[in-house]
């Protein structure tokens, strides 16, 4: 056996009591996972957690209980194998024995002839949610906060046997669900009543009273009173299921992920091969995966998302900030009555919008209300909080109504001239230290504010659309920008629930820029001569979540070419203008149609007789992806590249696989190619 440790490890210990529970002649034993801090730093597993875990269950079964049970600390089961000690594994020997320790100590609850339970207390994610798999019975509170096997979004797979018991427990089709698709759009987690749904817990309970009832059920269990039912599953439909799977992971990701074709490979064995097989194939991937740059880029971008954008480098002290407990949209479009109900929901204080008729008012009070109601019906708000955000929530043409409104937030149309007169007007109404906030996407908060009496309050607050899923939110300071009103923009924005990066006041600030930068090289190609589809195509093999005209669809040609425009007048050399983007922002076409490039497209273009290669056009791409974050960096746009990745990855979608962009750059030699550095110390994010 390889000897392996992880100096890092906070211990995971596994605390055993054993209990009298009525209805079982025979105490029961229960395990509490701890590991001594509260629920902000949760329970892992490393080889010393792993340790704890092997002791407790000895104890336990010399113990000759009823059953064993496995819970956790408050609001928390586990959340998988100790990541931090995973960069510290020195060779494949090493890595391969990582997973058949975890496959052992959990195998014991699996093969267990006294019943086990886990009481699913709370959290529980990757190994927390393996373990769990392993016993013979689950109970789950509604309570739980996250319930998810994460590790294909890191460039691992389920390693401690997730891959082979999930599909034989809720079939092959919902195993990729979890496994598969759900880590690659936007680690989305189960919801505990998805995970009873599914067939993952046996019974969903609710958290007040979790424990004394799953003690209950399960002395029912073992008493024979309650009779435990699993669905069969489908065996036959088993290989045809993973056909599509295959089909549709081809076709997004282009094999730019190995961890996801390596999942779905595994959960193909998990089908015929014995629990022993199966899991040693599962030691032998993650062995393989652990040594790979996707992995290392995977656990750079998860620090960045669960480190780094919980504490914005830059921002001001929080004691600057002032107290929201009003708040005032300007506008009521689409995108501002998103923001209304974003405010009334997060900061729970009154919200007014106002527009230039009753009508448009109407209108957004109205979609502000109907989301409301889809949320109630789909469970994820109760009718007295629904009742409470309605109120909140009013409309008027009369913009007195912000006299008295801390904070107020405009969403009007992306014109400076437009933007300038709403907030030339709204001095006069505001008081004098209420923030004024834009939500402008590319144009500069400093001219906005230029003209004001009060330009130190006005501040950027870039969204991404939609507002309620995209977690980014660029705060832009302008050149007069206070620290008070910086102060409650970031206090704001953590009410939201938002990542927030401190950006300063520079054309596009960053996610948007570096968008259109990818967009511009692209259709620069196109304008050379190059077909749609390789230019379209030229980009599959970074796995981004889609392609550069879906992407172009998506935003619109109209809204893109107008931010290009804002580009170019700052930076002609490298955002130069498309009369053929100006032809389909004007056309108004449809760029795909059923995923297809539009034929009426094609002909409308007017294009030159230089066609580029794929590779030339990915290689062009990425050169200029090098240039732009590098301008970006030189000028003081953001603190470090880290940034950059950081909105990137909230902002735009981008992989984790990748690290955001500048871990691949740097792998690719494109970053030293291009500006003659790295943007990244070397092993910051790959293994060299």
């Amino acid at each position: 056996m390889t000897d392996i440790s992880f100096p890092t490890e906070v211990v995971t210990k596994s605390l055993l009591r054993l209990i009298r529970v009525p209805g079982v002649d025979r105490q029961v034993a229960l395990i509490t996972l701890d590991n001594g801090f509260d629920h902000k730093k949760p329970n892992t597993f490393g080889p010393g957690g792993l340790a704890s875990l092997s002791e407790a269950i000895d104890a336990a079964l010399a113990a000759e209980p009823a059953f064993i049970a496995i819970t956790g600390k408050p609001y928390v089961f586990c959340v998988g194998a100790d990541l931090t000690g995973v960069p510290l594994l020195e060779n494949h020997a090493q890595a391969l024995e990582l997973g058949r320790l975890g496959h052992r100590v959990f195998a014991r609850l699996r093969d267990s002839t006294i019943p086990t339970f886990a009481f699913i207390n709370g959290a529980a994610m990757g190994g927390g949610l393996e373990l769990a798999l392993h016993c013979h019975y689950r109970t789950l509170s509604s309570g739980a906060a996250a319930l998810a096997l994460p590790e294909v979004s890191l460039g691992l797979v389920p390693g401690w046997g997730g891959t082979q018991l999930l599909p034989n427990l809720i079939g092959p089709a919902n195993a990729a669900t979890v496994i598969i698709q759900n880590p690659l759009t936007q680690n989305r987690m189960l919801k505990p009543k998805q995970a009873a749904e599914m067939g993952i817990a046996d019974l969903l309970l609710e958290p007040a009273d979790f424990l004394e009832r799953s003690l209950a059920w399960a002395a029912g269990v073992v008493g024979g009173s309650i009779t435990v039912e699993r669905p069969e599953v489908d065996r036959d439909s088993w290989d045809g299921v993973l056909y599509f799977a295959k089909a549709m992971l081809d076709k997004r990701l282009h094999g730019a992920v190995p961890s996801a074709n390596r999942a779905l490979e595994l959960i193909g064995v998990a089908k015929g091969a014995s629990f022993a097989e199966g899991t040693a194939l599962e030691d032998q991937a993650l062995a393989d995966l652990i040594f790979s740059d996707e992995l290392r880029s995977g656990l750079y971008a998860f620090d960045l998302v669960q480190r780094r954008a919980k504490k914005p480098v830059g921002a001001p002290s929080p004691v600057h900030a002032k107290d929201v407990t009003k708040v005032g949209v300007v506008g009521a479009g689409l995108m501002a009555s998103q923001l209304a109900l974003l405010f009334a929901r997060r900061l729970q204080v009154p919200v007014v919008m106002t527009d230039l008729d009753s009508d448009r008012v109407e209108k957004g009070v109205a979609y502000v209300h109907a989301e409301i109601d889809k949320a109630v019906g789909k469970g994820r708000m109760d009718a007295g909080t629904a009742a409470k955000v309605r109120a909140l929530v009013t409309g008027s043409v009369d913009r007195s109504v912000f006299a008295d409104a801390d904070f107020v937030i405009e969403a009007v149309f992306e014109e400076l001239s437009v933007k300038k007169q709403v907030w030339a007007e709204l001095e006069k109404i505001v008081s004098p230290d209420a923030v004024l906030a834009t939500n402008t996407s590319s144009l500069s908060v400093t001219e906005m504010a230029a003209d004001l009496e009060h330009p130190e309050r006005v501040v950027g607050f870039h969204f991404f659309n939609p507002v309620a899923v995209l977690p980014l939110l660029e705060i832009i300071r302008g050149e007069q920008t206070s620290d008070a009103a910086l102060a409650t923009a970031f206090a704001v924005g953590k009410q939201l629930r938002k990542s927030c990066v401190l950006v300063k006041d520079a054309p596009a600030f960053v996610a948007n820029r570096v968008l259109v930068r990818f967009l511009s090289e692209i259709q620069s190609a196109i304008d050379a001569g190059t077909p749609l589809a390789v230019a379209d195509s030229a980009i599959d093999p970074l796995g981004l979540p889609m392609r550069p005209l879906a992407l172009l669809q998506l935003v619109g040609p109209a809204i893109a070419y107008h931010v290009t425009e804002t580009l170019h007048a700052a930076f002609p050399d490298r955002f130069p203008l498309s009369a053929n983007l100006k032809a389909l922002a004007d056309a108004r076409l449809p760029l795909l149609v059923d995923d297809e490039i539009n034929p009426e497209v094609t002909a409308l273009l007017t294009v030159g007789d230089a066609p580029l290669s794929a590779d030339q056009v990915r290689q062009k791409v990425l050169d200029g992806l090098a240039q732009e974050i590098r301008t970006l960096l030189d000028d003081g746009v953001v603190a470090e590249a880290q940034d950059v990745d950081l909105c990137m990855i909230l902002g735009a979608g981008w992989p984790f696989h990748l690290g955001g962009i500048t871990p691949y750059l740097d792998r690719t030699g494109t970053s030293e190619s291009v500006t003659g550095r790295r943007f990244l110390p070397k092993g910051t994010a790959s293994l060299a």
